[in-house]
């Protein structure tokens, strides 16, 4: 029975539920139950507490999309985001206004990010653009910043090395908040790495690192406030322990440099919590592959299985394009009897990702 739901911030939202034998059968009346859900009421200072709760939700959503696909975080995503387009258009105070504006800033961005994963880069760069005029309508320039380097990220995984150098370059030089610096430096990195470009890459690394430990060191002090929801979420990776390793351990591997890479991507991925399923698998498929790239095709090997079975559960698109490269890599063994299992365990996921 497909459902239908139209939304809208300031017109209400009508859902229809249609029968399937509609389809087959003219005779048949499609709309089997349908309502409308009516705007907004007005968000004054009863009805803040909404605010807090749905940034909870916030947290909660990033905490699913560690375990849980697009498919299933998207549509809470949406919907928690028309909600605050209908609060943001029906508040009283202006200060109000910009608290649920941001808020729903975040939800933008990280919907971006999940279509991303989904593996659909005209969406989440649609998404990206929507993040960028919900947080400046919020009074938030500065979150501008950080969506540039969600571009960069997506023209990493496009191979597109100028393209992510450049974007994370602006972003770099346009942001005021530590972190988002770092994560920029981070980026502009990797675009180097993937250039053959040593010593900018290099550069790269160094300054993020010293941003990096500087965001931590100032707690924070740097994110937009968002009154009445608490701590304001971490912006970019949560999992700071294991990222500066990972982000090194990707440029080394970029570089040829692969025995490097191994050990710094092992200590990033040691760093990061169990719960992290959609991280873990991401950081593991990139040490596989640099593994296998310094010729240690038992470890790269062992590491696969644990891989594909997180990977068809997240349904990560960033894995994936790992995973493919990786795929190609053992095919160079075809003698040896774990790289044709690895190899033909990964055709199986990527086959069935595709269906």
């Amino acid at each position: 029975m497909p459902w239908v739901l139209r939304m809208s911030a300031d017109r209400g939202n009508d859902f229809v539920a249609y029968d399937e034998k509609a389809f087959a059968d003219p005779s048949v009346t499609p709309g089997m139950m349908s309502w409308r859900l009516a705007s907004a009421p007005a968000f004054d200072g009863e009805a803040r507490e909404a605010l807090t709760h749905l940034s909870s939700l916030f947290s909660e959503c990033r905490n699913l999309g560690q375990s849980f696909g697009p498919a299933v975080v998207t549509q809470i995503l949406v919907t928690s985001m028309n909600a605050l387009r209908g609060m943001a258009r029906s508040a009283a105070r202006d200060a109000d206004r910009e608290a649920v504006l941001r808020l729903a800033a975040r939800y933008a961005e990280y919907t971006g990010w999940m279509t991303q994963e989904a593996g659909d880069d005209t969406a989440s760069l649609w998404w990206t653009d929507r993040a960028v005029a919900l947080a400046r309508d919020g009074g938030d320039d500065e979150f501008a910043a950080y969506t540039l380097v969600r571009r960069a990220d997506v023209a990493l995984y496009r191979m597109d090395g100028r393209a992510t150098v450049e974007y994370a370059r602006v972003a770099e030089e346009q942001s005021r908040g530590t972190r988002i610096r770092g994560l920029a430096a981070q980026r502009r990195a990797q675009g180097h790495a993937l250039l053959g470009e040593d010593a900018a890459c290099f550069r790269a690394l160094d300054r993020a690192a010293d941003l990096m430990t500087r965001a931590a060191e100032e707690g924070g002090k740097d994110r937009e406030g968002m009154p009445y929801a608490g701590a304001e979420p971490v912006i970019g990776s949560r999992h700071l322990a294991g990222l500066t390793d990972f982000v090194t351990g990707w440029c080394l591997h970029d570089l040829g440099r692969t025995s490097e890479a191994v050990g710094r991507l092992e200590g990033g991925l040691d760093a990061l919590p169990a719960g992290a399923r959609r991280a873990r698998a991401r950081y593991a498929a990139r040490l596989a592959l640099a593994l296998a790239d310094a010729g240690e095709l038992r470890s790269a090997c062992s590491i696969v299985a644990a891989v594909t079975s997180s990977v068809s559960v997240v349904d990560s698109a960033t894995i994936r394009a790992d995973l493919q490269r990786l795929g190609r890599r053992l095919l160079r063994w075809p003698r040896d009897p774990d790289a044709r299992l690895a190899a033909a365990r990964i055709a199986e996921v990527l086959h069935s990702a595709g269906r």
